[in-house]
């Protein structure tokens, strides 16, 4: 759209009112734009019968792209969909009686019955909200990424890294995620196994309809890391085309084998956990695939410790064409 004509430079040196102000002349164009209260909005871009509704903070949309395009209006767009957008000035949770106020009247409006396909996406704080609303659209698809179930200190009193928002309500309405996705057509909840905490709130979605997806060493932040593998977009496009499943999940999974970011996590732990065979293995299958230096390097010390021990790694496969 002409209104985000300008790219690189020129989008990253808008102040956040000045990229607001872009995002209200865009919701001019494709649907509307709406403030709610003093840290949330809405963009509404209406196009096809799909919908993607995704929860995205500020930061994370400006730091994304030189774009500076919500990933939902992106995905949806591309695919020739409707988005809907729901934008936080910082993490919230989206825990604010204007958004409670706003999901109500579009139920009110039987704004969800209009499409044939609603997703809701999110990732953390936004994951714990897209798990949150989708009530309001029964029969939708959600995909959260390392979601919070509920911070009420009284069910997750064990989770300490949001302890400024103990104060926050999350007992009234829309509060409890895991409840709030028993009207959906399906769930899917992507969390790192070996991050104790993420791993600990996937486990409170666990219901038959919703299926949880470990992936391990994929860290903190693995929204960054599946865009990095190519993965997030074609993730939520699948959604929204109606043929996502873990299956499909699973295939785009297999891209980590080329990331490097990826690779080193894990070669980092096998490091951490001393398993120079192991590692030595990995090292060697990156060298030779990817022509890693670092890995290379790696590869000749763990080859001299092992050969020490008296210890000769396989001879190697033939890479695949």
């Amino acid at each position: 759209m002409t209104v985000f004509g300008e790219v690189g430079k020129e989008m990253r040196e808008l102040s956040d009112s000045e990229w607001q102000q872009k995002l209200e002349a865009l919701g001019d164009e494709v649907g509307y734009f709406e403030r709610l209260g003093k840290s949330h909005s809405a963009l509404l871009a209406e196009d096809g019968p799909v919908l993607l509704v995704s929860f995205e903070a500020r930061g994370g949309i400006r730091a994304r792209s030189d774009a500076q395009m919500p990933l939902g209006y992106t995905v949806a767009q591309a695919g020739g969909w409707s988005s809907l957008t729901l934008i936080c000035s910082h993490d919230t949770w989206f825990r604010d009686p204007a958004v409670y106020a706003y999901f109500d009247r579009l139920v009110d409006e039987g704004f969800f019955e209009d499409f044939d396909r609603v997703v809701f996406y999110g990732t953390g704080p936004a994951g714990y909200a897209a798990a949150a609303f989708s009530v309001t659209a029964p029969g939708a698809t959600v995909i959260a990424i390392q979601p919070q179930a509920t911070l009420d200190p009284r069910l997750s009193g064990w989770d300490d890294r949001f302890t400024d928002m103990r104060r926050t309500s999350f007992s009234d309405r829309y509060g409890f995620a895991p409840d709030m996705v028993e009207g959906a057509d399906a769930g899917y909840v992507i969390f790192d196994p070996r991050v104790t905490l993420d791993a600990m709130h996937a486990a409170l979605f666990s219901r038959a309809h919703v299926t949880l997806l470990p992936c391990p060493n994929l860290g903190l932040n693995i929204e960054r890391m599946l865009n990095e593998m190519d993965a997030l977009e074609p993730m939520l496009a699948l959604a929204c085309a109606g043929r996502f499943d873990a299956a499909a999940f699973w295939r785009l999974y297999r891209a980590r084998r080329n990331l490097p970011r990826y690779l080193r996590a894990v070669a980092t732990r096998l490091e951490s956990h001393e398993r120079p065979y192991l590692e030595a293995l990995l090292c060697r299958n990156v060298a030779r695939r990817l022509n890693g230096p670092r890995f290379r390097s790696r590869l000749t010390t763990l080859e001299d410790q092992l050969h020490a021990q008296g210890i000769i790694l396989p001879e190697a496969l033939p890479i695949p064409a």
